[in-house]
């Protein structure tokens, strides 16, 4: 078999059914890990086969990814480097499943998406989707939406994910989606909203949006129990925060009047007063960093 330009090989690439890529690179924007968190429960699920690893030497800076040094008593016992990888596994219905995990590239990236779209070629994968969160005005009340990016008309037009229009810096899964696209490979990221008062916190209700929305978008199945319990204690310990300052609770309570009126019925949603809501009513990101995160920063995460 021929050989694949700053990649290593684990054996021959296996056969398999039309698999799904599904992409997570730390280092671009990722709100409360809650992208890298459903990206961990995906690889404990598929029992992951090592299928390819690329060149750190030539993607990773190391001195702004440093390897980590373990050091046991004294002694250097190991050295951990950073690494990108192609693992192999199936979903809970036997669905062939392919996840490029690990540290975006800091350089090469066109080498980079010429390396993973030979191995997509090769490897005959049907479709990817990316993984990604960001915080948003968002209510912690409420199921995270979900907002994608796509080349494809076809797979924006089926999927009803909330659609913007906006030039922002790009990250590896949105070249990753251009590339493999150009190569027929239909591509989509897909991107949970995490609310904007608690980036620095887990929020395990985005990882679960994000499974959710990897099986309505490419029909894969992953168990979501576990997170989902994490969700709901995480909900009731936010609620017992917010509930001890009438200003927060305010806060909460526009910014689910805000997400609410966004639903097809409640298009014209108005506040408990009766007044129709305004975008004056949503908290601006000023209002909720010196209001909610402050107290949620301050406030003892272990509350009984």
């Amino acid at each position: 078999m021929t050989s694949i330009p700053d990649v290593e090989l684990n054996g021959d690439l296996p056969r398999l059914d039309k698999p799904v890529l599904v992409v997570m690179l730390q280092g671009w924007i990722d709100a409360a890990g809650a992208a890298n968190e459903a990206m961990n429960a995906i690889e404990a699920q598929i029992n992951p086969l090592p299928i390819a690893t690329f060149d750190a030497d030539v993607f990773i800076d190391f001195r702004a990814r440093r390897p980590t040094m373990e050091i046991r008593d004294g002694r250097n016992s190991n050295i951990e480097w950073p690494s990108i990888d192609l693992y192999a596994g199936h979903d809970r219905n036997g669905r062939d499943v392919l996840i490029l995990t690990g540290f975006e590239p800091d350089s090469a990236w066109h080498r980079f998406a010429s390396a993973v779209r030979e191995l997509c070629v090769r490897l005959e994968v049907s479709m990817m989707v990316g993984l990604g969160a960001y915080p948003f005005p968002t209510p912690h009340t409420r199921p995270s939406n979900l907002s994608c990016t796509t080349p494809s008309a076809d797979l924006l037009n089926k999927h009803a994910f909330v659609r913007t229009s906006v030039d922002v810096p790009a990250g590896m899964a949105a070249v990753l989606e251009q590339v493999l696209h150009d190569a027929g490979i239909p591509s989509i990221s897909i991107w949970a909203q995490v609310p904007q008062y608690i980036p620095a916190m887990t929020y395990p209700a985005a990882a679960v949006a994000l499974l959710d929305g990897l099986k309505d978008t490419a029909g894969l199945l992953f168990d979501r129990g576990s997170l989902q319990q994490e969700a709901v204690i995480q909900t009731e310990r936010l609620d017992r925060l917010v509930a001890k300052n009438s200003e927060h609770q305010e806060m909460v309570q526009k910014l689910e009047q805000a997400y609410d009126a966004m639903l097809p019925h409640d298009a014209n949603a108005t506040r408990h007063d009766g007044e129709q809501l305004s975008e004056k009513d949503i908290p601006t990101p000023e209002e909720l960093t010196a209001e909610l995160e402050a107290f949620l920063r301050d406030a003892n995460p272990d509350l009984p």
